[in-house]
């Protein structure tokens, strides 16, 4: 298995940085609480098709998301795979992607997840477990990430885009432990991890929202 490129994610976040703040306006909050090193999970609510690259820009260290596999088509693929983005077959459990994620975490990086597993309200109100399953089994903190742009207000023609040069609000919150201490990696301790990640999850998001008047 190759390791997926911590120096391509560092080129994808300098191109995240150069794209986001050329075409919207973020807005970023508690930046401070990410960890300088270390392994470390960024769950990420999922409303806007931006909110990846947005993410990859904004963070304060390179970042690896795992995208679904069909966005690696065509010469977007190989670009994807160059700046460090893991591609993942939800139709099941994709044991290439799981490796690669972990590899990630092993070697101290940043993994990026979408816990609902696909954009849509963005309100963290379904979440998959393999977000728990990541966090228990490699024991890095998760620090809850709400990407917050104007395509939340209702009456957007286009909701999967924030309007150009708009202002998009991404606020960091606390890192947290999913696990309970006992490294345990039962179904049911997998059960209830995911109940504390969402718990934790929803009540950043409600903060922000309150921070921001989103």
């Amino acid at each position: 298995m190759t390791l997926p490129s911590e120096k391509g994610a560092a080129v994808g976040r300098g191109i995240g940085i150069g794209l986001m703040y050329g075409l919207w306006k973020p807005r970023v909050l508690g930046a401070w609480r990410v960890p300088a090193s270390g392994p470390l999970i960024l769950a990420v609510n999922h409303a806007h098709n931006i909110d990846g690259p947005m993410l990859m820009g904004t963070a304060p260290r390179p970042v690896h998301f795992l995208i679904k596999k069909e966005a690696f088509v065509g010469p977007l693929g190989p670009f994807l795979e160059g700046i460090g983005q893991l591609k993942v077959d939800r139709a099941g459990a994709d044991r290439a992607a799981i490796g690669n994620a972990l590899a990630v975490l092993d070697h101290g990086g940043v993994l990026g997840i979408f816990p609902e597993g696909t954009r849509g309200e963005g309100d963290f109100a379904s979440l998959r477990a393999g977000l728990a399953y990541f966090a228990v089994r490699s024991g890095a903190p998760i620090v809850p990430v709400a990407v917050l742009g104007s395509s939340d207000r209702p009456g957007r023609l286009i909701r999967a885009l924030p309007p150009l040069r708009s202002r998009v609000d991404v606020v960091f919150g606390d890192a947290f432990q999913a696990g309970d201490g006992s490294g345990r990696r039962t179904r049911k301790a997998l059960d209830e991890a995911t109940v504390r990640i969402q718990e934790r999850l929803t009540g950043h998001l409600e903060n922000a929202r309150r921070l921001t008047g989103r």
